[in-house]
């Protein structure tokens, strides 16, 4: 069942999904990160009140983490799960 088409086009529609989100959120992470270690002016910044840039790039870590959750959950119902069903269905009826 691995060396099938069906098998590889849900390995790539979750593949070219997964990876490049994976980086670009790591990219995002260290992003932070190294604003953190290297630009204290910048992140020390007053926004309004004591909330400042590094409070929101921090919380914005949260929501991130959260949104691509969703999207990722999104895209596995649309995508991913009719094509694993697919698959499973032919080999439980092959069985």
């Amino acid at each position: 069942m691995q060396q099938s088409a069906e098998f590889g086009e849900l390995r790539t529609a979750h593949r070219s999904f997964a990876f490049p989100l994976t980086i670009a959120f790591i990219a995002w992470y260290l992003l932070y990160v190294l604003l953190s270690n290297y630009a204290g002016g910048f992140m020390d910044t007053k926004l309004f009140g004591n909330i400042n840039v590094a409070l929101v790039f921090g919380l914005a870590q949260f929501l991130t983490t959260f949104l691509i959750a969703w999207w990722y959950s999104r895209h596995a119902a649309t995508k991913l799960d009719p094509k694993a069903e697919a698959i499973k269905s032919r080999m439980e009826g092959g069985a």
